[in-house]
């Protein structure tokens, strides 16, 4: 039950994998993006992610022409998704910057145009985000790549989950419970899902992709046996756009690492044993000798 990003082995009892979504929030900035991947790096994370989109492809025709207030001015969102995107040259900039800085990147694709300008970059794996679970065009793009796929099953049903997988196959697969609110709220976590999947795709290692305030439910993924943990993260949650709210800040980021490592520590092994530091208190309190 393990699957491997760039040279690091997830799942099989090893430490959880720990990824910073930066997705879009560093809102078109190389910049504030390579502020995060220091923040990230800080914290001690294994990987950031990234979001890429063809706006041409991936944006709902619906959505286009939807006005947005932004801080460039009121745009239309396809006009606001063009602002957003990082080109070739910026990606570079970012990713050898995460590299420099000794973490793996990737990205969710949402078009089949960007599983191809990823793999040109030499991404080690991608992410499946939740709304493209249905979309097996992408998914057989995604197969053809042979890498690992992260896939994330929020506002999926367990049927489309089990499609999905007929498609990408379980050999290089990561599947991540997920809840697609922004943010959401404890009663939607659900993290009884995570030992599900576990028994439903034996095989296949689950972690957790969270978008709650705080960081218990996260910690409490972990204790259920989540391999890998994502969490959006930000400079400030009051930035403008659609997931500041449901990120965590650089403390908050230093926090989860330290309380996942603690929690891993503290699980064990399975196997009861009395332990040094419990035998001056045996001598002295237990009166009657096995």
């Amino acid at each position: 039950m393990t699957v491997t990003i760039g040279n690091r082995v997830v799942g099989g009892g090893r430490p959880a994998f720990v990824i910073a979504e930066i997705g879009l929030n560093h809102n078109g900035d190389v910049e504030l993006a390579k502020r995060l991947i220091d923040v990230a790096a800080d914290a001690g994370v294994d990987a950031v992610k990234f979001q890429k989109r063809t706006p041409e492809i991936a944006t709902p025709a619906h959505m286009r022409d939807v006005p947005r207030e932004t801080p460039w001015g009121t745009m239309t969102y396809f006009e606001y998704r063009q602002r957003v995107e990082f080109d070739r040259d910026q990606y570079i900039e970012v990713s050898d910057h995460a590299m420099l800085r000794g973490l793996d990147w990737f990205a969710s694709p949402w078009d089949e145009p960007s599983v191809a300008f990823l793999e040109d970059l030499g991404v080690h794996a991608h992410k499946v985000a939740s709304a493209c679970l249905t979309d097996h065009g992408l998914l057989r793009a995604l197969r053809d790549t042979g890498k690992t796929i992260i896939l994330s099953t929020g506002m999926s049903t367990i049927e489309e989950i089990d499609a999905a997988i007929e498609v990408l196959g379980t050999e290089r697969l990561l599947l991540m419970h997920a809840t697609s609110t922004y943010p959401m709220e404890p009663g939607e976590a659900n993290l009884r899902v995570i030992p599900a999947l576990r028994e439903r795709y034996p095989g296949v290692p689950v972690g957790y992709s969270g978008h709650e305030r705080g960081l218990q439910i996260s910690l409490a993924a972990v204790a259920l046996g989540a391999v890998a943990v994502e969490r959006h993260i930000t400079l400030d949650r009051t930035m403008w756009g659609s997931d500041h709210a449901a990120s965590l800040e650089p403390a908050g980021l230093q926090h989860l690492v330290r309380d996942i490592r603690v929690i891993e520590a503290a699980l064990g092994d399975g196997v009861k044993r009395v332990y040094p530091g419990e035998l001056a208190p045996m001598a002295k309190l237990r009166r009657v000798p096995a």
